[in-house]
């Protein structure tokens, strides 16, 4: 794997909610559990956490024809080919790695939220308690070592699978194909493509909490392509102003008044 393109297929027609995937990113990232409450549903945590970058979605679903039916979706990072949390972090935390897919580098991130507002799929969360924002990054750990991501590794039906970009577009449309009806491949064509795309049984607007024609805002493009570039430009002419300020005054020294006022506060004359 390590080099490749990769894409993460999850073939929602495969899966049967065991919430394995769920588990093991968990235990992977060594994530903790946090109390929830029962809120009338199957589904648990209500929705993706800092502490939760994998949740299965569970859905009951009943078509014009009164047949009813549980929908079962993993959701998580899309990883995508022209990621707008990568255009709007200001610290690098949020990157690319070489197998195309957002990695995190979570000791650079400044708890600015940018990337939760631009994200057209409403993934990273952010944590109070350590001022930092988090998301899936794929297992790119176990990717650097030529093993699938945890999710991939614990499902036990096939439901996901990962590989090479063109090898798993072509898998999902030959599903498509075979299921037919509203049957659809979901995420090859969004934001430039993603590097995780669903099988769905039926058409996207059927499933809870997926975007339908997801869309990076506006305001990400002004940020990388004008309030970045100013501010990277501001920073730069304060730092500069510091170092010509030092060349020339040397280093700072406290006013004479300033000391007066120290000296009487410990005692001093």
């Amino acid at each position: 794997m390590n080099g490749n393109e990769l894409v993460k297929l999850i073939d929602t027609t495969l899966c049967t909610a065991c919430r394995g995937c769920q588990v093991a990113c968990k235990q992977w990232n060594v994530l903790p559990g946090l109390r929830t409450k029962q809120t009338g549903t199957y589904q648990n945590p209500p929705d993706l956490q800092w502490n939760t970058w994998t949740l299965i979605r569970f859905q009951e679903y009943e078509d014009k024809d009164k047949n009813f039916t549980w929908i079962f979706r993993k959701d998580g990072c899309m990883h995508c080919t022209d990621a707008a949390c990568v255009k709007v972090c200001p610290s690098g935390a949020l990157y690319y790695t070489p197998m195309k897919t957002v990695g995190v580098h979570r000791e650079k991130c400044i708890g600015c939220k940018e990337c939760i507002s631009a994200c057209p799929f409403d993934i990273p969360r952010y944590d109070k308690a350590t001022e930092k924002v988090y998301k899936c990054d794929l297992c790119y750990s176990r990717l650097q070592e030529n093993l699938p991501p945890a999710c991939v590794k614990s499902c036990p039906t096939g439901a996901l699978t990962i590989g090479p970009k063109d090898e798993m577009i072509k898998k999902a449309y030959a599903k498509v194909e075979k299921l037919g009806g509203d049957a659809n491949v979901y995420g090859d064509k969004f934001v430039n493509g993603t590097h995780v795309i669903y099988v769905l049984q039926f058409k996207p607007e059927v499933y809870e909490e997926l975007a339908v024609d997801p869309k990076v805002p506006t305001s990400a493009f002004i940020w990388k392509d004008l309030l970045k570039p100013l501010s990277l430009l501001a920073a730069g002419g304060v730092v500069g102003g510091s170092l010509l300020h030092y060349f020339i005054h040397g280093p700072h020294r406290p006013h004479p008044e300033h000391m007066d006022q120290d000296n009487k506060k410990q005692g001093g004359v």
